[in-house]
């Protein structure tokens, strides 16, 4: 019987050490996955990325796809196609269909946080939302740590100036299964990743290009950048970036941020 244990061990150390160096040098793309989700990647072999629970997922489809099929049928390498960009020159007018971000694997949504909405609601938590200027309450994911992070943005976000504050002070909801609007895929809310900062003060493509030809959408914005920068250091990028537009729109998705 010892003799066995002492095998078991062998055996899975030398599988941890295989693992250990085919994860060292994976393509950058899936590298950055591996970087984003230390506690649900643990390696990458062969196309695949390798869960901690020892599921795997295909990395890279090898198809080619049009924008439409980016968005419905993106596998994780598609979700870095377009750069998402950071830093003071990040908020010119996006050009035509650059959408960073809404291209989403489902499977990997699914996989990580929970293939039904009872199944993501098990993993949710409340934080408290500015609590030394509101009484409000939102619900995130445990996951990945998303409500940590969440919670370190609620505190830097109370340090704004009233005038930028103002913005954040209302939240238009968190974890809701539901798919996007105009479309099946479901949304990034339905995963509890996902906030939306006040409506009342933010602009959104639907808004303001409905029943125009998509070249023709006008951005809008009236978010400080301010905001967007604090929820950037903590892993969520911003809607307000994507040529389809949602200013009220944050999701946790460090794979896209440097």
């Amino acid at each position: 019987m010892r003799k066995l244990f002492g095998l078991l061990i062998a055996m899975t150390v030398v599988s941890l050490a295989e693992l250990s160096a085919d994860a060292g040098d994976p393509p950058e793309k899936a590298a950055r996955f591996l970087r984003a989700y230390p506690g649900f990647f643990v390696g990458y072999k062969n196309n695949m990325l390798l869960c901690k629970d020892g599921s795997t997922l295909t990395f890279d489809d090898g198809r080619t796809k049009s924008y439409e099929q980016l968005l419905s049928e993106a596998d994780p390498e598609d979700e870095l196609h377009q750069s998402y960009p950071t830093g003071p020159d990040s908020y010119a007018p996006p050009p035509v269909n650059f959408d960073p971000g809404r291209f989403r694997c489902a499977a990997l949504f699914k996989k990580m946080y929970g293939a039904s909405a009872g199944d993501v609601e098990s993993h949710l938590t409340s934080i408290a939302w500015l609590p030394h200027f509101t009484h409000n309450f939102v619900r995130i994911t445990k996951i990945n740590g998303v409500d940590r992070q969440l919670a370190a943005i609620s505190s830097e976000l109370e340090h704004l100036p009233p005038d930028e504050r103002k913005f954040v002070l209302k939240t238009g909801g968190t974890f809701n299964w539901r798919p996007i609007a105009g479309s099946d895929q479901l949304s990034a809310h339905s995963f509890g990743i996902a906030i939306d900062i006040d409506p009342a003060n933010a602009d959104y493509w639907r808004w303001a290009g409905g029943g125009r030809s998509v070249a023709s959408i006008p951005y809008r914005n009236r978010i400080p950048h301010s905001i967007v920068e604090i929820f950037e250091r903590h892993g969520f990028i911003w809607g307000g970036k994507w040529y389809h537009y949602d200013t009220m729109h944050f999701e946790y998705r460090p794979e896209l941020l440097p």
